[in-house]
């Protein structure tokens, strides 16, 4: 123990040290991205390939977005009691041989049972990243953490579909699988050589910890302030005392955090709200082939232009709801005021129903994933703002549940509105999910 001890204290300071952290984080970010979006930009190719119909590969969707939302609770719960450390290192290596699987597959039942299985895992990255932003980060930069977050979801999209068109067109479709599986597998061992605590961490200076775990960190009262409407049910000011002072020293169990509306609120806006992602993410490649006719070629080389937007939409968006904060504005003003603004423009993917050309078609879609991250980087940075640290993963695991639950219902509806008719009604619904999600949010979240 001494000489581990001496070793310990003997070892370099790294400066800012919670960046090389959000580094790492980003890293398995794009990767698990990657390991999820192979098989949307293989889809054209494979269900031509393998006669597989839109209605299946929406059900194929579902078979991942499905254990993706359930897990999203237990990745949570396991967070808070077993450590991220430990959790996201086994998570990766889960999801990473899953993806490797899909190498193996000649069916759409066997598609699906792989998809499944790398549901299982990918979700936990995301409560896992809550997770650091409790431990690593001061109020002011969770903002600009999870931009980096949700910028890296967007990168993972882009340099996908270029190098798996590659892969495929040189190697074999399977290849593509087998490579990119692959990268998860080499992050895990930076992830399990550099994480630690803070307060534990042998590279941090003083003035870094001082700063994470300063009073500034914190709500000053160590108690979230929790706003609610006027009068009856949840709303009863005994009532919110009781919850406020469970909610802070209380064992609790994740049923007990659907006795606040601020969960009901973060959790409906993610319900109503992610669909437009995942659309984009797993119909966007057949989208470009299939309505705006264009080859697989030409679809490697332009999908990830919106996917771009959309990664410059994360960090603007955390970013500026971050200079909020610093100008005066409480956490939960601040992203709500860019929230409001993202809502209020969102439905400019209307345009798209006019059948515009293809060049305009890409540019309304980067507009449109653009707002969308700003939206969705300071919607899930309230989950960190509004718990207290010791319950941040399994708050934010049953919020971001609403994420699969929507894309799951959307995808399966997806392929059958566009099996039946075409991809008119499914571009008329998104244009108006923000503006109801907003709604939600600011009905239920007041404070």
């Amino acid at each position: 123990m001494i000489a581990e001890s001496v070793a310990s204290s003997s070892l370099k300071k790294i400066p800012r040290l919670r960046w090389w952290i959000a580094g790492l984080v980003f890293l398995s970010t794009v990767i698990n991205y990657i390991d999820r979006q192979t098989l949307s930009v293989l889809a054209p190719q494979l269900t031509k390939e393998l006669s597989i119909s839109n209605s299946e590969y929406g059900l194929i969707s579902q078979a991942f977005l499905i254990p993706y939302t359930l897990m999203y609770i237990g990745s949570g719960l396991l967070i808070d009691r077993y450590g991220v450390k430990l959790v996201y290192g086994v998570a990766s290596v889960w999801w990473s041989m899953a993806a490797m699987l899909h190498a193996t597959a000649t069916s759409v039942f066997g598609f699906s049972a792989f998809r499944f299985l790398l549901g299982t895992a990918e979700s936990a990255n995301f409560v896992a990243a809550q997770k650091v932003a409790a431990e690593w980060y001061p109020p002011r930069e969770r903002g600009t953490l999870n931009g980096l977050v949700q910028a890296a979801t967007v990168c993972g999209a882009m340099v996908t579909p270029s190098a798996v068109v590659w892969l495929s067109s040189h190697y074999g479709w399977r290849t593509a699988f087998l490579f990119t599986g692959s990268l998860g597998l080499i992050w895990t061992i930076a992830w399990v050589r550099l994480y630690h605590l803070p307060e534990r961490h042998p590279r941090i200076t003083e003035e870094e910890l001082r700063l994470i775990r300063g009073p500034q960190s914190g709500v000053p009262s160590g108690v979230p302030s929790f706003g609610v409407p006027p009068s009856g049910g949840l709303t009863s000011p005994a009532l919110q005392d009781r919850l406020k002072a469970e909610l802070q020293t209380a064992e609790l169990k994740w049923l007990d955090f659907f006795k606040y509306p601020q969960t009901w609120g973060l959790l409906m806006a993610r319900i109503i709200s992610d669909p437009v992602w995942w659309f984009y993410l797993f119909w966007m490649p057949k989208y470009l082939t299939e309505a705006k006719g264009l080859t697989m070629a030409q679809m490697g080389m332009v999908v990830w232009i919106p996917y771009l937007a959309a990664d410059a939409g994360s960090i603007s968006g955390g970013w500026y709801s971050g200079r909020l904060i610093e100008e005066g504005s409480s956490p939960v003003a601040a992203r709500k005021s860019v929230m409001l603004a993202s809502a209020l423009l969102m439905p400019i993917g209307l345009l798209l129903l006019v059948q515009p050309s293809t060049p305009l078609t890409i540019l309304l879609i980067s507009v449109v994933l653009f707002i969308h991250s700003a939206w969705k980087t300071n919607l899930v940075t309230l989950t960190v703002d509004i718990f207290p640290r010791r319950v941040v993963g399994s708050a934010h695991g049953i919020v971001a549940t609403g994420g699969g639950i929507g894309g799951a219902l959307f995808v399966m509806l997806a392929g059958y509105l566009i099996d039946w008719q075409s991809y008119t009604p499914v571009l008329a619904l998104m244009g108006v999910l923000h503006p109801l999600a907003y709604f939600s949010l600011r009905r239920l979240v007041k404070k």
